[in-house]
């Protein structure tokens, strides 16, 4: 991408700084597991046309909002909504948070196992029924949401033995063959390339999870980290955001 494409959405202050010759400031993301591949790739595009630093740290969502309660520091929050609402509500984060985009919960196999019949709610239910492992992030919203659908479904006692709630990212363990079924935001599939999506949860079971972000009330580098954040709502982030599985928005 050539640099002017990308320094075109970027307006303001990072602009301004740019055009002042201002020394090149360094801002700390803290941002969400589910948004990690699309940060990796944007931002260094953000880097490259600003000369400013990106330091990037991921977790779940509900892990740095216990970081950023602690008093962690940082200056851009990119998090699950519900999440940097949450936060704004407590004076951590300037509001209103900016909607970056939004991800379905994906199934995952590894790669070249037989693929599972998921295409219905009904056949969904029996593909779980028959799973040796179902494997599934234990923080995070995917996890509840999951614990909650089996219960609605009414499968949740009979796939108690069979679950496993996983430290890491379902999408490795599906990949090493640790779990038969792995189900996780499709975006934190796709970076393993051993695992296999399957697709995405059928339409009338599907849930989406939504990942705004916002800046840092304590933040030295507002400026910066506002630009940074109008950088990944711009038009020209949107084809990295569908790549890694995501949707604008």
């Amino acid at each position: 991408m050539k640099i002017q494409r990308v320094i075109a959405p970027i307006v303001g202050s990072a602009l301004a700084l740019l055009a002042s010759g201002a020394q090149a400031a360094e801002i700390k993301v803290l941002a969400s597991t589910a948004v990690k591949t699309t940060l990796e790739e944007l931002a260094p595009q953000f880097e490259k046309a600003t000369g400013n630093k990106i330091d990037l740290t991921f977790a779940p969502a509900a892990t740095l909002k216990v970081k950023i309660d602690e008093g962690a520091a940082f200056d851009v929050a990119v998090l699950t909504a519900p999440v940097t609402e949450s936060l704004g509500g407590s004076g951590k984060l300037d509001t209103p948070p900016t909607t970056i985009a939004h991800s379905g919960i994906g199934v995952a196999i590894r790669k070249g196992a037989p693929k599972p019949d998921i295409s219905s709610t009904e056949a969904f239910k029996r593909t779980l029924l028959s799973a040796k492992s179902i494997g599934f992030t234990a923080a995070g919203a995917t996890g509840a949401y999951l614990k909650t659908l089996f219960e609605k479904l009414g499968i949740a006692d009979e796939l108690k033995p069979k679950l496993k709630l996983l430290p890491g990212a379902a999408g490795e363990a599906a990949a090493k063959g640790d779990v038969e079924i792995g189900m996780t935001q499709i975006s934190e599939i796709l970076p393993y390339g051993g695992a296999e999506l399957v697709g995405p949860l059928p339409p009338d079971i599907q849930s989406y999870t939504h990942f705004s972000a916002a800046v840092s009330v304590a933040s030295k580098e507002a400026d910066v980290a506002k630009a940074f954040i109008k950088f990944l709502a711009a038009p020209s982030a949107l084809a990295v955001i569908k790549a890694k599985g995501m949707e604008p928005g």
